[in-house]
């Protein structure tokens, strides 16, 4: 529960705060840029919703905060209700899929989403445990299958598996972190599904991520902490900093996704992103060049200190 007398000073006045035990996930901007924002190593309120509907909106980044460091009064609480998540996204042919909301500080506020699919539902990486999320999935036909996109995002991957009784995948370079994973990609073959999902290796940020593609054409890409949308510069971005194994390798695996139809970009960490056709090759095509251009500069400025 987040503490008022712990209340940031950025926050502007009224009821919605952020507090000190902000972790700075950036989860709450991302579901509400309308009130909330970073100021560069604490999140807090920008904009104080006014009405119904931005309160409720609030109110969802209130909920997925992974360490309750958003405040509101227990009048205006009391109005909003906790069984709002999952969150509809986007139709696809090859099945529905939804923001699942309720995010884990041991996954530091990373996103996870469901699909509705016929053949069974799939969970791309794990929430926190919750049992109104739970409760609400139930309705919606349950979990099949679980996705676990790298080591740094499971959560309580054991939990939900447990609840469904699903079965998980995950890549063997990463199965350390969750050695009771029933079922394990091995090198970079890409692997089916059976049910408009395949999933590619792509080592680099660690050795054992993994994407998952939904459909054929006009793709939905779960990203994990492979690639995101940088709303600042506008661009797509896999990054040398939070790269935890092999930068020359997640290279690589960028490039190896080029051919993809992708027309949803949903990542665990960073800002989804809906693309036009042709778009994403070209974002592909300027991410790559972008991160060549700058590496020709280090080695440059590199070689005139000798």
């Amino acid at each position: 529960m987040a503490l008022r007398k712990e209340r940031l000073l950025k926050n502007c006045t009224g009821p919605f705060f952020v507090d000190s035990s902000c972790i700075d996930c950036g989860s709450c901007w991302r579901i509400d840029p309308q009130h909330f924002a970073s100021s560069g190593n604490k999140a807090y309120v920008h904009n104080q919703p006014n009405g119904k509907k931005e309160i409720e909106k609030a109110f969802l980044a209130l909920i997925d905060c992974p360490v309750a460091a958003i405040g509101a009064p227990k009048r205006i609480k009391a109005h909003c209700s906790s069984d709002a998540f999952p969150i509809l996204v986007t139709t696809h042919f090859a099945g529905e899929v939804y923001y699942c909301g309720w995010s884990s500080k041991k996954s530091f506020g990373a996103s996870s989403w469901l699909i509705l699919n016929s053949k069974g539902n799939i969970l791309i990486d794990s929430p926190r445990w919750s049992a109104p999320l739970a409760k609400q999935i139930k309705k919606m036909g349950g979990v099949g299958q679980m996705v676990l996109t790298h080591k740094d995002d499971i959560a309580d991957s054991a939990k939900w598996a447990k609840a469904f009784c699903c079965e998980r995948w995950m890549h063997k370079d990463d199965i350390n972190a969750a050695p009771e994973v029933e079922n394990q990609l091995t090198g970079l073959d890409t692997v089916e599904l059976g049910n408009s999902i395949k999933l590619i290796p792509t080592p680099g940020h660690t050795k054992g991520s993994i994407v998952a593609v939904l459909g054929s054409e006009e793709q939905i890409l779960f990203s994990g902490d492979h690639l995101w949308w940088n709303i600042d510069k506008d661009a797509l971005v896999a990054s040398k900093d939070y790269c935890w194994w092999n930068w020359t390798e997640q290279l690589k695996s960028v490039k190896k996704l080029i051919n993809l139809d992708v027309k949803w970009l949903l990542p665990g960490h960073g800002y989804a992103k809906k693309f036009a056709q042709g778009e994403w090759k070209l974002a592909i095509e300027n991410t790559l060049k972008h991160e060549e251009e700058k590496a020709i500069r280090n080695l440059k400025a590199k070689t005139n200190t000798y």
